[in-house]
C-alpha cells in the first residue's frame, strides 16, 4: 500500500511540476517561450503538442509499475497461503 502511494505521489508531483511550470516559464522567461519551433511558439508547442504525450507517458509508467506491484503482492499472498496450507496437518 505504501509503495502504491509513493508511486501515485511521484506521478502526481511530476504532473503538477509540468502543469505549473508552463505558466511560470511564460511569466519568468517570455523570450524563451516566444521562440518559434516548427511554426509554433515554444509555449504552444509544449502546451498543444507535447503536453498530452507527456501525460500518456506518466500514465503508462503508473500503470506498468502499478500492475507489477499488484502481481508481486498477489504472488506474495499465494506464497503465504501455500506456506500456511503446508503447515496444517
Amino acid at each position: 500500500m505504501r509503495r502504491q502511494f509513493r508511486l501515485s505521489a511521484a506521478c502526481a508531483a511530476c504532473f503538477v511540476v509540468v502543469l505549473l511550470g508552463l505558466p511560470l516559464l511564460n511569466y519568468f522567461a517570455p523570450g524563451l517561450m516566444a521562440v518559434r519551433v516548427g511554426g509554433f511558439t515554444l509555449s504552444w508547442l509544449v502546451l498543444g503538442v507535447l503536453f498530452f504525450p507527456f501525460v500518456w507517458v506518466i500514465s503508462g509508467v503508473f500503470i506498468r509499475k502499478s500492475l507489477r506491484m499488484e502481481s508481486e503482492e498477489a504472488e506474495g499472498a499465494l506464497a503465504e497461503n501455500r506456506k500456511r496450507a503446508s503447515r496444517r496437518p
